[in-house]
């Protein structure tokens, strides 16, 4: 091999290595770049009105405010929209949607009024009916999804990782003996 041939496959090789890291540190920067508003911003609606009420009512029902703030405080629902409209597949969102749906249907049909408009214990009622399956129409899986997003977007929004958990940035030292009856809180970091 002379020396031209051994320069110009160097100079293939760079080139292409150039090339691909480029594609794979662009999206990188790009996101790095992209400004983080606070809270959960989806990119676009995903939800109607009435829809963002009853997911908020739904969610404040599974993590209702007691000596911590709730769902609602925590931006859950926005966490849920965001889920709906950024993350989510065409079909699982719209299997989503079409289980609001149905759920919103049932509480109008039982009780007259929208879910939104019940009193907690109704709501527990029709939550309970959903988590058990026995609601006509809706899939089993409908209030095992709420319970996920609502629990996911808690725990990673400031209120929960901060006031519902302890936070520590940098926890202690490892004690591989700890009594298990001392721990009294669950940290994050």
């Amino acid at each position: 091999m002379d020396r031209m041939t051994f320069l110009d496959r160097r100079g293939l090789l760079a080139g292409a290595g150039a090339l691909l890291g480029a594609e794979l540190v662009a999206p990188l920067a790009k996101a790095l770049a992209a400004e983080m508003a606070p809270g959960f911003s989806p990119s676009h609606a995903a939800l109607t009105s009435d829809q963002r009420t009853l997911v908020a009512a739904i969610s404040e029902r599974i993590i209702p405010t007691t000596d911590t703030p709730g769902a609602i405080a925590a931006g859950v629902p926005g966490f849920i929209e965001m889920m709906l409209a950024d993350w989510y597949e065409p079909t699982d969102r719209n299997d989503f949607m079409n289980g609001l749906g149905v759920f919103e249907g049932h509480a109008r049909v039982q009780y007259e009024t929208a879910f939104a408009s019940l009193a907690p214990e109704e709501q527990d009622l029709v939550l309970t009916l959903a988590m058990e399956g026995k609601i006509s129409g809706l899939s089993s899986s409908f209030f095992e999804h709420c319970r996920q997003l609502t629990i996911m977007g808690y725990y990673s929004s400031e209120i929960g990782c901060k006031q519902e958990r302890v936070y520590l940035p940098v926890p202690g030292r490892y004690d591989g003996k700890y009594p298990y009856a001392q721990v009294r809180r669950v940290f994050s970091s």
